[in-house]
Parts: C-alpha cells; structure tokens; sequence
C-alpha cells in the first residue's frame, strides 16, 4: 500500500477525533462496521468493487432492473467483466433500509446538464436526502460527484443537517473524494490512479485517506479543503476542454488552407513542450459537461468566463461544423442531397466505450438528417435499445454497399482494424471518408479521403 500524505494541517487538529470517529476505519478494516456506495453507474460499481476487496459494502441503486443484472454477475454498463464480480464481499440492493447499517458513506451518482446547459443536481440532492434520512452520530458521508466548487458545503450538507437533525463535525463528517476513472481505459484503473480527498476537518480528512488508501495503490492526497477538491476536479476536465477547442478551431482554419491538421500537430509535437491535443467530438459525461459547471458558478460570483465559454462554443458547434463540411463535399459531387446515403461508424461517446450519454456523434448524424442526407448508423457496442429509447436512432445491422460518404466517427478498435478495400465495398463510384479521428489516414489510398 502506497501512502502519499500531503497537507496543511497541524497534529494539534487531531484533538477533534471522538473515540468514535476515531474507530471507523478500524471497524472497516475488521467488518464490524459496513461502507455504502449509493448510486452504482459507471463510478459507483467500480468503487463498490474495489472496496469490496477490503471491507464489507453495500451497494446501492434506485435502479431495481440494475441491481438484479449485478446480482446476476452483470455490469449494465459492460465495463466490468462477470468474473470480477466473483469474491467480493458486497451485498447489491435497492431498498434504501438496507444501508442504514453502514456508517461510511460514498456517493457515486451522476451531475449532468439539464437542457438549458445548466447544472441538475437532481441525482445529488436525491441520493443525498436518502443518506441524510438513516444518519447516525459518528457517521461518514464522502461525495465522489463533480461539482462546482461550494457545492458540497453549501448544497450537501445542508440537506444533511435540515434531514436529520445532526451537526456536522459534531455528529457527523463529510468529506469530497472526485472520481477520476476514465471508461474503456484497461490500463489507469481506479487503483491506479492518485486519488484525491479532502474532510470537513482534518481528523475527516485523514480518516477518509486511510480508508481510500486500502484500495489506492497509486496513493492519496490530501487537498486542504473540499472547495480545493472540488475546484481541482472541475478544472481537471475544463482544462482538456478548451485545449481541444483550441485544436477544433485550428481544424477549422487548416481546413481552409488545405493543410491536414494531423500532419501540422505531428510536425509541431516534435518540440519537447507542445501539448499533445487532438480535434475530435467532445461529448460524454465528463469533458462535454463539467465546464458547464464551473461557468454557472463563475457567473454568479460576477466573472464572465470567457475563454472556458469560448472552448464549449467551439466544441459544441463541432458535429454541425463536420455535417456541413460532409455536405459541402457532396455538392461538389453533384450529388442530390435526398438521395444521398452516408454512413456513420460509431455513435457511443468514445472509442471502445458502450456509454451513448451526451455523445456528439449522435449530434453529427441528427445535423446530418436535418440537412437531407439519409443516414445509416453502425456501432458493435452501443445498445440498440438504449440508442432507440434516448434518441430515436436504429442501429443499422445490415449496411448497404452503396454509400455516398462513410464517417468514421469513433475510433473503436474494430474500425482500427479495417482496410481500404472494406471501405471499397461500402461505397459507391466517387464517394469519399470522412474520418475525423485520423485514424485511417495511412490506409486510403484510391478513396478520396478527408479528416479534420
């Protein structure tokens, strides 16, 4: 188990433990005493799973149809395979009763976006309200949802305190811990991966490190504050946002110069200190969100963001950028749009990921449908169900081979694999690919190729 400890506290602080408190990690450690994981998406089962490894977990979802898939030994999201839910000591469940017996709490539930680009804490007020109303003395709540910085204090724990009548730090502590797993990624997981935490004071603080560090082999940090770890987490994916803004507007303008954009990233990459960025969608629900989050929070403070607004603009207003350079190209062809048929490789959100939430890709193919193209859509792992129920799309099991246009829209590994002369079977006479990802741009050769 590998340690780091860094903090700006003072040993004097640790006069604050109560025996209680004090004991919790060593009942975990024993399984005298049981961890909740509340929401079990695609953070909270992993983290259930890996505190299973340790300790005695509850695993918690309102989801009832969820829950008896993990029961089954199934991940509903198919990141997790059956034999990982073999020994482990974790008990899955929707009945809110069942996690009154445990005294450490984590919440995993999502923070999306509602459809004005604002924040919807609806999950996060919800799964809060059901911890608050089985809260005990000495008990632990840790929030691994991302937020604006402020949120857990000012949103959080109020609902804590007015729903169970407590007081924090004197009856109980909390604590904010964000997520940093990266789906589809085999290789950073979870236990790999530095783990933040921070405490309502810093007996919460180290307690929360000891109990995260049984599962963290890559160590843990102690940020000062929550507002530190909240503010950390939101500027971890802000951060990448308006980097790739800055390559999808320079897409833009290579495009007009008919310079590849891959080629001058390959060229510039050869100094020491350019930043590896690529152009590409920017969707899901990390990246394509979290922004939002931390502009809300600016706004009200009375600072206009700029440039973060400016890097979402860039990246939002990218699927209907490419749909109509798509377009463009087949007017140059003479092709009528109506009868144009194109098809679109991938729709999850990104490479080797079954996730459709807020993917861009979906985006691209409405943009598309909208400007009259006929619009066939192939994925081998998104959910044909999902995609029907979330955004009206079929998958298309049966491609024809007489498109007009193929993009190639995410990078999974099965289109990595693919060769020229697969395209050539899917296409008709002067047709073209448009394959945003740069993945195929060593292979084409005899079609007209394009990327951004």
């Amino acid at each position: 188990m590998n340690l780091t400890f860094n903090k700006n506290t003072s040993s004097s602080d640790h006069s604050e433990y109560t025996t209680q408190q004090a004991d919790i990690f060593s009942q975990l450690n024993q399984k005298t005493a049981q961890l909740a994981v509340v929401g079990l998406g695609y953070v909270g089962l992993p983290v259930a799973h890996e505190f299973a490894k340790n300790f005695r977990v509850i695993g918690f979802d309102i989801n009832a149809q969820k829950i008896k898939m993990m029961q089954a030994g199934v991940d509903p999201a198919g990141e997790i395979e059956q034999e990982a839910f073999h020994n482990k000591d974790i008990q899955y469940t929707h009945d809110m009763e069942a996690i009154k017996a445990a005294k450490f709490f984590v919440v995993a539930v999502p923070t999306p976006i509602d459809q004005y680009k604002q924040p919807d804490l609806k999950a996060l007020k919800s799964a809060t309200t059901c911890v608050a109303k089985v809260l005990k003395r000495g008990d632990y709540v840790v929030f691994e949802s991302t937020v604006y910085p402020g949120c857990t204090e000012e949103v959080c724990v109020k609902i804590l305190e007015e729903v169970s009548g407590l007081m924090l730090n004197e009856d109980f502590k909390v604590g904010y811990s964000p997520e940093r797993i990266n789906p589809g990624d085999k290789k950073n997981t979870i236990d790999k991966i530095v783990k933040l935490v921070s405490g309502s004071d810093a007996a919460a603080t180290e307690v929360i490190a000891k109990v995260y560090g049984q599962i963290i082999t890559a160590g843990v940090y102690q940020a000062p504050t929550i507002k530190v770890a909240e503010a950390a987490k939101i500027i971890e994916n802000t951060q990448r946002d308006v980097n790739i803004a800055l390559m999808n507007e320079l897409s833009q303008i290579f495009d007009k110069l008919g310079i590849n954009t891959y080629e001058v990233l390959k060229a510039a990459g050869t100094k020491w200190n350019f930043l590896n960025f690529y152009p590409g969608l920017v969707g899901g629900h990390c990246i394509g969100v979290d922004p939002y989050y931390l502009i809300q929070k600016a706004i009200k403070t009375g600072h206009n963001p700029i440039l973060i607004s400016a890097g979402r603009t860039v990246n939002d207003g990218m699927p209907a950028k490419i749909a109509q350079r798509i377009v463009a190209e087949l007017y140059k062809r003479n092709r009528n749009l109506m009868d144009c048929r194109v098809l679109v490789q991938g729709i999850t959100f990104k490479e080797n990921v079954t996730d459709i939430r807020n993917s861009k890709a979906v985006d691209l193919v409405k943009e598309l449908q909208r400007l009259g193209c006929k619009v066939d859509v192939v994925d081998p792992l998104a959910s044909p169900k999902e995609l029907r129920m979330h955004y009206g799309i079929e998958l298309t099991p049966n491609p024809t081979n007489n498109y007009d246009a193929v993009v190639v829209a995410v990078s999974h590994d099965e289109y990595q694999s693919l060769e020229e002369l697969d395209y050539l079977r899917m296409t008709c006479w002067n047709a073209f690919i448009y394959d945003i990802k740069g993945i195929l741009k060593k292979k084409i050769k005899k079609i007209d190729y394009f990327s951004l």
